[in-house]
């Protein structure tokens, strides 16, 4: 339904526009009573080309309007996700459940962790200040001298 009413709504676009490019502007009725207009030999007469033309692009115009609402109405009223970013979140709300194996502890709890131990490391020790004064570097300045 929705589908039928977007081509309808396209083909009424197009024929509003293409009836309003067919009217003539508000100059050309001034030529049109001086006779140089041509309008007295068109099908409708010297006048009632515009009238034909004004009722159906009326006409089309209504009908336009009134599918425009019946379209707003029912995207207002439709069932599901509100945007494509609704739907993406349901999709991957989507709960699958995968029965998980039960795995026995076959391990002893009460092993102690060792906390003690001396851990290996790369960094070199800290410098102590015995090892600063065995150094060519001069002592450090105190606050007395």
């Amino acid at each position: 339904m929705d589908i039928i009413l977007l081509v309808v709504h396209v083909v009424l676009a197009l024929g509003i526009i293409s009836l309003v490019l067919l009217q003539r502007g508000a100059g050309a009725n001034a030529g049109a009573v001086l006779g140089g207009g041509g309008g007295a030999g068109s099908v409708f007469g010297a006048s009632g080309s515009s009238n034909f033309l004004s009722k159906t692009t009326a006409i089309l115009a209504t009908a336009f309007f009134i599918n425009s609402l019946v379209l707003a109405y029912m995207a207002s009223h439709r069932e599901g996700p509100e945007t494509v970013i609704d739907e993406i979140e349901q999709a991957q709300q989507v709960e699958v459940e995968v029965p998980m194996p039960e795995f026995k502890q076959d391990v002893d709890e009460t092993v102690p962790l060792p906390f003690n131990e001396p851990v290996e490391s790369d960094v070199p020790p800290a410098i102590s200040e015995e090892s600063s004064t065995d150094s060519d570097a001069p002592p450090p300045a105190s606050a007395t001298e």
